[in-house]
């Protein structure tokens, strides 16, 4: 892969590469058929995922995701590492609410005027 500097001149004029076959995502650049793989498999997510074609959706995200992973390996690499903590944090978050939703049920199981009772006193 070539990487062209941030400030080096881009255009019919810059040499061999032009502007239309390079994409920067973050500092670096990435082939014009990456890139076509990339929005092509996200695009053909969208359609199967409105279409509910849920596992075909999974798939064609899945090779988008690949297309990025093979690109950016040690992007990859901090996102895998730090998953074990959103999980974490996203079932603590998934157990208060399902906490919530059963004192709800609980206080709609009660009367009004037991409800009443219990808060006055």
């Amino acid at each position: 892969m070539r990487v062209v500097p941030s400030g080096a001149p881009r255009g019919a004029g810059a040499g061999v590469q032009s502007q239309t076959s390079w994409m920067l995502l973050g500092d670096e650049f990435m082939d014009a058929w990456k890139k076509a793989v990339l929005f092509g498999s996200i695009a053909a997510a969208g359609i199967l995922f409105v279409k509910k074609k849920h596992p075909a959706g999974v798939l064609a995200t899945g090779v988008g995701l690949a297309v990025l992973a093979s690109e950016y390996p040690e992007k990859f690499e901090e996102l895998r590492e730090s998953l074990p903590g959103y999980f974490e944090h996203g079932m603590r978050v998934m157990e208060m609410a399902g906490q919530a939703g059963k004192r709800i049920t609980e206080a709609a199981g009660r009367s009004a005027v037991e409800a009443w009772e219990e808060i006055g006193g």
